[in-house]
């Protein structure tokens, strides 16, 4: 039985971040799928056909990472992709609190899917999506937080005075 998990997410858009729990989770499963999450409460910066199509181009040479866009629960895409796992990141100590109630609802409707937590090395806690994208939008330089190929994707910054 291959061992698949999902990685739930907005990735709005792909930071080194992610890359970095990505990386780090592929030698635990035999699949990885980038989950990339509607969210009703959130205004996306960028398209889901950008979003997955970054995420194909960055793993472009590893079968084992796939990305899908669903809308709903969590445990429902992973009943739909087979993956009895659910990849989480954390950076500071409040993000387990939230990420714990989150496994742990997700444990009562599915109790065959694992949250799996990893934690983020020191020098990706700042880097998170909604910073970057306040970032992106004031003029600002974000070529440091991001893959190259997110980087080389979005216009030059012209920082704002």
């Amino acid at each position: 039985m291959q061992r698949i998990a999902l990685f739930p997410g907005t990735f709005d858009p792909i930071t080194i971040g992610h890359l970095d729990i990505i990386n780090r989770a592929l030698p635990l499963f035999d699949k990885l799928v980038i989950g990339i999450g509607r969210n009703i409460n959130k205004v996306p910066m960028f398209s889901e056909e950008q979003r997955v199509a970054w995420i194909r181009e960055i793993y472009k040479d590893d079968p084992r990472v796939s990305a899908i866009v669903y809308e709903g629960l969590t445990v429902t895409a992973c009943q739909q992709v087979g993956a009895q796992f659910i990849v989480r990141g954390i950076r500071y100590v409040n993000d387990f609190e939230y990420e714990k109630a989150i496994a742990d609802m997700n444990r009562s409707l599915d109790q065959h899917i694992e949250t799996v937590f990893l934690t983020c090395l020191p020098q990706y806690t700042s880097v998170a999506s909604t910073l970057v994208r306040d970032v992106l939008k004031n003029g600002g330089d974000v070529m440091q937080f991001l893959p190259k190929e997110v980087a080389n994707s979005l216009p030059k910054p012209t920082l704002k005075k």
